[in-house]
């Protein structure tokens, strides 16, 4: 590996070989190019500049950090696609949330649906909503806030934002569905990767912790 993160907090580089890439997206980053000239700067162009032919497999949120699949070609972007549309990739997330969670684990498990007049938001819906499930894990309780290892089952639009809201424990730092004001960023990174190599097979397991 001969990579050199920018000096601006920009992605760091977890694991390369000829297939695939592992970054760690920083918070504030677009993981894919958004509208007008001033949404162009993302993970993917810079990914780009050092691996030409690399394409982005998931995405994150503009807000959250964490680990991202690169493919390194359009054949192991579609293995790797259907790796995580099987729900083989086994994805895990830290988030501190509002108030004290009370059950040491739990299941979320509350349908999403696009909230259409209010976009780019998303609700809790019984009706319309698609099935969506967070497991979610005490890691440790502060003043006020609590610590949670979070686990997508489902992979909705914003749901693990979404889920806290919904059970009275927005994470923080969220302007969307909680306080922008109570964290100077959201705390939600993408903490581990588990999934089978897409050529060889062979387990893969990534962590990177968060820098809150």
């Amino acid at each position: 590996m001969h990579y050199i993160p920018p000096a601006d907090n920009g992605p760091e580089l977890i694991y390369c070989d000829e297939f695939l890439l592992v970054v760690n997206k920083p918070a504030g980053l677009l993981s894919v190019p958004g509208r007008g000239d001033d949404k162009q700067d993302c993970l993917s162009a810079r990914i780009q500049r050092d691996f030409p032919g690399a394409l982005i497999v998931h995405r994150l949120d503009m807000a959250t950090s964490g680990l991202l699949v690169f493919a390194r070609g359009p054949e192991m972007q579609r293995r790797l696609s259907e790796l995580f549309r099987d729900r083989i990739v086994t994805k895990r997330y830290v988030a501190v949330v509002a108030g004290q969670v009370q059950a040491e684990i739990g299941d979320v498990n509350l349908p999403i649906v696009a909230d259409w007049p209010n976009r780019p938001l998303r609700k809790i819906d019984a009706a319309l909503g698609k099935p969506s499930l967070t497991r979610y894990r005490v890691l440790t309780h502060d003043t006020g806030t609590t610590r949670l290892e979070l686990e997508p089952v489902t992979g909705r639009t914003h749901q693990l934002r979404v889920h806290m809201k919904a059970i009275g424990h927005p994470i923080l730092g969220d302007a969307l569905y909680g306080d922008p004001a109570s964290a100077p960023r959201l705390l939600l990174h993408a903490l581990s990767l588990s999934f089978p190599h897409p050529k060889t097979h062979a387990p893969l397991n990534f962590v990177c912790g968060p820098a809150f």
